[in-house]
């Protein structure tokens, strides 16, 4: 893998286990603080074409955007670039007997999944961030464009 994995860093959220698991659903407490995957072609977002922002289904942070999301035919959502270079943080996942690069929400530190690199994709980038749905939520374009505005 030809990534360089990110420092670790404090993340900017801080929530005790108890209190991700009081907002958060068993499943996605599973996925997003115990780094579980969701079965593929199961998720909401797999093959949704909807203008939008992906926000982080745990802190809201924005993570992706609907004009980078392709189809890859792989049963979770892909993108090839996360919304912001800061969006997202990578480290290493020796898991499961294999060499895999995480991707986590830089704000809150929650597993999205994890990016693959040279592929042979159509794409700029050439990788795919493969994202579980239940990590995101969607932002159509009007609601994404009214958060931006209010940040500003």
């Amino acid at each position: 893998m030809s990534f360089e994995t990110d420092a670790p860093q404090a993340p900017r959220v801080r929530v005790s286990p108890q209190q991700w698991r009081l907002k958060l659903t068993p499943a996605e407490y599973a996925v997003l603080r115990e780094a579980a995957t969701e079965p593929a072609f199961s998720g909401e977002y797999d093959d949704t074409t909807t203008d939008g922002a992906y926000v982080c289904r745990a802190c809201g942070a924005e993570l992706f955007r609907s004009t980078e999301k392709f189809d890859s035919g792989c049963g979770w959502p892909s993108f090839f670039d996360p919304a912001t270079t800061d969006a997202v943080i990578i480290r290493p996942d020796l898991s499961l007997g294999m060499r895999r690069v995480e991707v986590r929400c830089a704000n809150c530190h929650s597993h999205l999944g994890h990016v693959f690199d040279g592929e042979g994709y159509d794409t700029p980038t050439d990788k795919r961030y493969c994202v579980n749905s239940i990590a995101l939520r969607l932002q159509p374009s009007s609601t994404a464009t009214a958060a931006i505005e209010l940040r500003d």
